[in-house]
């Protein structure tokens, strides 16, 4: 076969044109950007909004109790802080120093941090009401430990932050002289969002693995300054997002993961290809335009991929996670448009200065084809297609093995007293536990629409008596019309206990039924333990068209970028099976124990309801990224003449290096997230971190090769309908040459192992 060396081709096409703009135009682009960032910084300062928590859940009784006492106990809506106090072991709170010590300082809470008028005003709550910690129904037994609630004027949000503080710490200092200490939990406690370490850890990891991969300074650097500039601009876009809707404190953390991981992915991909071309002769601005035009093209592809899994969070129904979801997909999205334009006007600029500054101690690579070839990976590559027929089934077993420990899992509400002990919320959870029942942190409310019918509330609390799990039953509390009214239920169990979530369905199913059978009277279930089983049963009606949607259009992206129904299918059932080993993994770290003193947990508890959908819409995203840019270079090959086992073969040579190097770049991201202060970042980043780097090293690098190598021709099957219908939109890009020239030993090669 007769053609062109690779850095003879030139890529054409809309694409290839928009890449050689940015390359040939670097200083028009990089002032375009700084603009940008300047007019998005001004948009924060004058419509940007703060985050906060918004847990609507349409159409379910928690929603509908949660409507209720909003509207119909207006009074009490403030943020309530539990204040807990303890005596020491084996001691008492009601000695005449600590009662006088304790009752003088809600005395004095109570006017010194008195609301400053009569309408909230925001950052400046105040308490409106601190009750008695030493009545009787506040006590304990055995009178160690007691609580008080402490009513705010209004919900805290971050602004109020440093007032919460300030009562703490108010009564720490007033009580401690006399042996007393104290802890806080309830709605009015949060602990801040705490970033930077994590992201900072992930970075370090990054340029370690980016010095080895690149050998020199310089070359590092752009990766990272891609991704903190990205991440930086999403962030602009997260704010401004966050004073049009309501965002919660959790998705700047996903933000993070996500746009840090994808941003190095990114730009690590582009600039190899960058350098690849340089060192086979290309100028400094062509070789910027074809990496643009190639790599920047599977890009392109991997974040639209990662974009569509993403906002596709949406068809679950609940808004907090539909913006989790697209707060998410900005990150990505903006990785992309920077890494496609001012990326490229960088690399021009820089040319040949990519490769200085050369770490010592590390022998510089060889990026030429010749050179490549040599590497470990491609010999690795090249015995996974040489004992394909043992390494597909024996690989396939072992992924099975392990995501068949995700049928373990049990998703509910993990409470606070699996959370870190360096938390007060976990500190006082666990004191109100040991005075008051496990079931104390996590009371059922439930809320009675009368209706006209007066008698429904005592009918339902005379109906709860006796059930089983129950370990207390208040007496009805009315509002001051008496056409609402709560009933608050504690059981015996935890929140998070499998059996307090049957006691809800039975309070549910058997006892609110029975109660109001007869009259028009409405009680709603509400509290923690319902709530996420509301949030469950959401989920569960919504995934069949949550999973219709991811699979469906990434399946149809990427047979139109790869032409092949096959690789499609493949790349969607890997990634699923990936996904379960991280489950798995999950599972029995977080739930059932093991390892579980390394994520800086010491007790185990379900997994979050919402944790597997958000984790498997970015997993499938970030899997896809892999798929990519593998496919994209053995596609490659295969265009210009290469037989399949010879494509992919030469795919891995090229890629593979910089597939492993991604995967552990963002493995350790998310790895990194394990070391937060609260469970839910723990939970993403260990699932995350599992399952990215299965699926890289063992599905991406070993399972999708050993089958396309077994499949051999038959990889590119396509039904003709599909192809007429898809656009006409590959990943290869067009080129002006017939293409690169294949020795004839390679092109002949058997697809079949050898």
């Amino acid at each position: 076969m007769s053609g062109l060396r690779e850095h003879e081709r030139t890529s054409t096409g809309a694409l290839a044109r928009l890449a050689r703009w940015f390359a040939y135009n670097p200083w028009k682009t990089v002032l375009g950007w700084l603009g940008i960032i300047v007019v998005l910084i001004a948009l924060v300062a004058t419509v940007g909004g703060s985050l906060r928590d918004e847990f609507d859940i349409p159409g379910s009784d928690t929603q509908k109790a949660t409507d209720l006492i909003e509207t119909e106990f207006a009074a009490e809506q403030g943020g309530v802080l539990n204040v807990v106090f303890a005596a020491p072991e084996g001691e008492r709170l009601d000695t005449p120093e600590r009662r006088a010590a304790i009752e003088a300082a809600v005395a004095e809470a109570r006017t010194r941090f008195a609301p400053a008028s009569d309408t909230p005003v925001d950052g400046e709550a105040g308490l409106v009401d601190v009750k008695d910690p030493l009545d009787p129904a506040t006590v304990s037994q055995d009178g160690r430990i007691a609580y008080a609630e402490a009513q705010f004027d209004q919900t805290i949000e971050e602004a109020d932050r440093d007032r919460v503080v300030e009562v703490q710490d108010f009564f720490r200092e007033a009580v401690a002289p006399v042996g007393v200490t104290v802890e806080y939990n309830g709605d009015a406690e949060f602990p801040p969002i705490e970033q930077g370490s994590a992201e900072l850890l992930g970075l370090l990891a990054a340029i370690i693995v980016l010095l080895v991969v690149f050998r020199t300074l310089v070359a590092m650097i752009i990766p990272i300054a891609l991704a903190i500039v990205a991440l930086a601009t999403a962030f602009l876009l997260l704010f401004i997002m966050a004073g049009l809707t309501d965002v919660n404190t959790v998705t700047p953390i996903l933000v993070s993961m996500i746009g840090l991981g994808v941003g190095i992915d990114y730009s690590l991909f582009i600039v190899t290809r960058f350098r690849e071309l340089l060192h086979a002769g290309l100028s400094p601005r062509d070789a910027a335009a074809e990496a643009g035009a190639s790599a920047g093209r599977a890009v392109i592809f991997a974040g639209v991929t990662v974009a569509i899994s993403v906002t596709g969070l949406a068809l679950i129904g609940l808004k907090f996670v539909t913006i989790l979801g697209f707060g998410s997909a900005l990150g990505v999205l903006t990785t992309v448009l920077i890494a496609n334009s001012l990326l490229l006007s960088v690399l021009s600029l820089l040319g040949t200065k990519v490769d200085r500054l050369k770490v010592p101690f590390l022998k510089q690579l060889d990026d030429s084809e010749e050179g490549r070839e040599k590497t470990f990976i491609a010999r690795y590559g090249r015995f996974v297609c040489a004992h394909a027929k043992i390494i597909f089934p024996g690989v396939l077993l072992l992924i099975l093995v392990l995501a068949s420990t995700s049928s373990l899992v049990r998703l509910g509400a993990a409470d606070q007293g699996t959370q870190p002990d360096e938390q007060t919320s976990r500190r006082a959870y666990d004191l109100l536990a040991e005075g008051f029942g496990r079931g104390f942190n996590g009371p059922i409310p439930v809320v009675i629409d009368v209706n006209g019918d007066p008698g429904a509330p005592q009918r339902i609390a005379d109906g709860l008596d006796g059930v089983e799990d129950v370990a207390r039953v208040g007496e009805p509390v009315f509002n001051d019309d008496r056409t609402v009214a709560i009933v608050f239920v504690t059981p015996e169990s935890a929140p998070q206990d499998e059996a307090t979530d049957d006691l809800v369905d039975r309070i549910r199913d058997e006892v609110v039924p029975q109660a109001v059978a007869g009259g028009d009277a409405a009680a709603y279930v509400s509290g923690q333990t319902a709530a996420f089983k509301d949030i469950a049963e959401q989920i569960f009606q919504r995934m069949p068209y949550f999973l219709l949607y991811i699979v469906g259009i990434t399946f149809l992206v990427l047979a139109m970028a790869f032409r092949s129904a096959v690789i499609a299918l493949t790349a969607a059932i890997t990634t699923i099976l990936s996904a379960f080993v991280g489950f798995g993994v999950l599972t029995l770290v977080v739930q059932e124990g093991y390892l579980l003193g390394l994520t800086g947990l010491d007790v185990t508890g379900p997994i979050e309801t919402f944790v597997p959908p958000i984790a498997f819409a970015i997993l499938f995203g970030l899997s896809m990224d892999y798929m990519v840019f593998l496919m994209s270079r053995i596609t490659e090959n295969h265009v210009h003449g290469y037989s399949t086992r010879a494509a992919v073969e030469h795919g891995i040579a090229a890629i593979g290096r910089v597939i492993v190097a991604a995967a552990i770049i963002m493995g350790t991201v998310f790895a990194a997230f394990i070391l937060s202060a609260d469970r839910i970042p723990k939970e993403f980043g260990l699932l995350l971190a599992v399952a990215i780097l299965v699926d890289a090293l063992l599905v991406r690098m070993t399972l999708v090769p050993a089958l396309l190598t077994l499949l051999g021709e038959k990889s590119w099957y396509i039904p003709r309908w599909l192809e007429r219908v898809l656009p006409n939109l590959t990943i290869e890009p067009p080129h002006d040459g017939v293409g690169r020239r294949v020795p004839d030993e390679v092109a002949t090669r058997e697809a079949g192992p050898a």
